[in-house]
């Protein structure tokens, strides 16, 4: 018998006070959509699709060698795509983020993964099946980036949950 895959990616966690505080202000604003757990909260930067267990090793391996500096990111605002997707997102990308996710898709796909295609767009998921942008004030939150994961999404009674199977730190940034 042979083990189901992963559905793997890597991803910026959102650490628990951040996520208890946007938790916090979506709770304020009735929001259309289903919301996403607090826990799960996150910024992917590679998503790997179904992979072979096996890989796990070889993709904690490629992260190893992955040496970033951390940021801040601030995330300040709100937005829906077309499929339903409410989220919140930098108006200003950190050229860090821009350095580490093209360092990561670089050495993906130099090591034969497949990727998707369509261009990086830095973003953490409030609630999908949202049917319109609503009326709430933007937030501003300010997000300071000192780690990166590798996550599988497990899907169990009570829904969807993102395993960490492997963590890695960013170094601070330079004292300015």
């Amino acid at each position: 018998m042979s083990t189901p895959p992963l559905r793997l990616f890597f991803a910026i966690p959102c650490c628990p006070q951040l996520a208890r505080d946007i938790a916090e202000w979506r709770a304020q604003h009735p929001l259309d959509g289903k919301p996403v757990a607090p826990e799960n909260l996150h910024m992917t930067i590679a998503f790997l699709g179904s992979q072979p267990r096996g890989q796990v090793e070889a993709l904690e391996a490629l992260a190893n060698g992955l040496e970033r500096v951390g940021f801040t990111l601030q995330l300040d605002r709100l937005e829906r795509w077309k499929n339903g997707l409410l989220h919140l997102a930098p108006s200003k990308v950190p050229q860090a983020l821009c350095d580490f996710e093209r360092d990561l898709r670089e050495r993906l796909l130099a090591s034969g993964y497949e990727l998707e295609s369509r261009p990086f767009k830095p973003h953490l998921t409030l609630a999908r099946h949202c049917p319109r942008l609503p009326a709430a004030p933007t937030p501003t939150f300010d997000w300071p980036v000192t780690e990166f994961t590798l996550f599988a999404s497990e899907n169990t009674i009570k829904g969807t949950r993102y395993r960490a199977l492997g963590q890695w730190p960013l170094r601070p940034p330079a004292p300015s």
